[in-house]
């Protein structure tokens, strides 16, 4: 899986967060995806690469600005995950 981070400007409310969560839900198949007006921040999950200047476009095309998008590999952590090393 990867987590994608999504710095974003002009989310002001709880409402704008589901807004922009709304947008990527339609846009993309992701698995998770959570945003906070206070961090200024989306973060989601997918299983398969998504593409960074689409995923740009889905937020401006819902009224706010992606200013950079960050990702990383993500591996799910389970209550036993520190004992499978």
């Amino acid at each position: 899986m990867i987590r994608y981070i999504i710095a974003v400007d002009g989310m002001q409310c709880g409402m704008c967060e589901a807004h922009v969560n709304e947008a990527i839900r339609r846009a993309f198949p992701v698995k998770k995806v959570a945003s906070s007006h206070s961090k200024k921040q989306t973060v989601l999950l997918a299983q398969s690469p998504i593409d960074e200047d689409t995923l740009k476009q889905t937020i401006r095309q819902a009224g706010y600005t992606a200013l950079s998008v960050r990702s990383e590999p993500y591996e799910k952590r389970g209550l036993f995950s520190a004992w499978k090393k």
